[in-house]
């Protein structure tokens, strides 16, 4: 039988090209066309991960037949750097390196230790963070600390293991998941984020013994943030009524323990941030679907094979690859190409939402380019 594919390089590629236009402002601000900057930028090393999560990666569709990309395909450490570069150039303060499971990219300290070396345009190092299931975090720790890697998130979406292995669909227990955030502890990789994804009738009853676990075991070292289930890309079969909106999962976990409400770390935070009255650390919320936070997204994300999409729920990338490989583009005009294609950004997907037609074009895989 032959193998299943899912597209990922075909009609998206028909993204109208950008024309260069002049020079970033002399602070390095580059603003979309709905005046957002583009501050955050998100890589995809591999678009392969061991776990096969029902929101991201099901099984019946991910099986054995899926054809992966091939090694050729994905740009390569210096390819990302010199990327990453232009981006930093263009006002880009964070870099975070995603997948699929990222961790499953061959020395992926050596890509760290690159961008460790990049600054921001008023000569600040970059700050480099990595997402991760975390399955692979314990053995990798170390060696990314050393190389430049200040903060990991890991993904867990519950503490019963009976519900995460069901949930991660490969067996993997909850016990080594928390090994590896022990291990990133105590490497300096801290404070550690852990990411719940929440959806109702399927892990929802672990809200609060997730955050019990954490705030009683971790304290301020981890902040557990809930995720609300989100309709990313065609496969995850989406349904609203299963959105377990934040509204009521905060008034959960107030039940148990009162919160206070916190201002954001930085313009374009994910999370709204809660802390607990006690001080044993804080919570997020992150509300695509009931609190659409589009108005000041200052992210972009670069696929595993070289194409920038503007938005998580995008239909279409640029190929930066292929000026990659051409030989001909210089470092000015790679970075004028992306300056024109962030300036004509409008994208506000989670805003727009309820008005979306079923007959839209395919939306981009999460595991393709990072959540």
């Amino acid at each position: 039988m032959s193998k299943r594919v899912i597209p990922v390089a075909d009609w998206r590629d028909l993204a109208p090209p950008a024309v260069v236009p002049v020079a970033a402002t002399s602070d390095g601000v580059v603003l979309d066309s709905l005046q957002r900057p583009l501050r955050d930028l998100r890589i995809s090393v591999t678009d392969r991960c061991n776990f096969r999560c029902s929101y991201c990666m099901p099984r019946e569709v991910f099986d054995s037949r899926h054809q992966f990309l091939p090694h050729d395909a994905l740009l390569s450490f210096e390819e990302i750097t010199r990327l990453a570069r232009q981006f930093a150039l263009l006002g880009v303060r964070k870099l975070r390196l995603t997948g699929g499971e990222p961790l499953l990219r061959k020395h992926l300290e050596n890509l760290v230790g690159q961008l460790a070396e990049l600054r921001s345009v008023d000569g600040q190092p970059l700050d480099i963070t990595l997402t991760t299931n975390g399955s692979l975090l314990a053995r990798k720790a170390q060696a990314l600390r050393d190389a430049g890697l200040r903060r990991v998130t890991v993904s867990l979406d519950a503490l019963d293991d009976s519900v995460f292995q069901r949930m991660n669909d490969v067996g993997f227990p909850v016990a080594d998941v928390l090994h590896g955030i022990d291990a990133a502890l105590a490497t300096g990789l801290g404070p550690i984020k852990v990411n719940m994804v929440v959806k109702r009738g399927v892990n929802d009853h672990q809200v609060v013994p997730m955050a019990r676990h954490m705030r009683e075991h971790y304290g301020p070292q981890v902040t557990l943030r809930f995720i609300e289930f989100m309709d990313v890309g065609a496969t995850n079969r989406w349904q609203l009524d299963e959105v377990l909106p934040s509204a009521e999962l905060l008034a959960r976990l107030s039940a148990h323990w009162p919160l206070l409400a916190l201002p954001a770390n930085a313009p374009g935070e994910t999370a709204q941030r809660w802390a607990y009255a006690d001080g044993h650390g804080e919570i997020g919320l992150i509300s695509s679907v009931s609190q659409a936070f589009c108005g000041d997204c200052n992210r972009a994300r670069l696929s595993t094979e070289g194409k920038l999409y503007l938005c998580l729920f995008a239909s279409r990338g640029h190929d930066l690859r292929q000026l990659l490989r051409e030989g001909a583009a210089s470092d000015a005009a790679l970075g004028g190409h992306i300056q024109a294609i962030w300036q004509g950004r409008n994208d506000r997907y989670s805003e727009l939402r309820s008005q979306q037609s079923n007959a839209a074009e395919r939306k981009i895989e999460m595991h393709y380019i990072g959540g």
